[in-house]
């Protein structure tokens, strides 16, 4: 994936900060494996997974923290 979408961190609200870290998650999961019919096919197992969504939270979370760092926390 050579494409440049990430320009900034900055964003206007918490809720577009918190999509930022949603997306940067994602994005994580497609660089790590690029084959999309196994992401597919792996889906159906995590989904169902308490264990597997609870570590995906925690991606975003963690995510959500560098984002909300990256904004000062809107504070202004």
């Amino acid at each position: 994936m050579a494409d440049t979408w990430l320009n900034s961190l900055i964003t206007k609200t918490p809720q577009e900060g918190f999509e930022l870290a949603i997306t940067l998650s994602r994005r994580g999961v497609k660089y790590t494996q690029p084959d999309a019919t196994v992401l597919h096919k792996l889906r159906p197992e995590y989904a169902n997974d308490a264990d597997s969504l609870v570590a995906a939270s925690q991606v975003i979370a963690i995510n959500f923290q560098t984002v909300a760092a990256a904004n000062n926390y809107w504070r202004g």
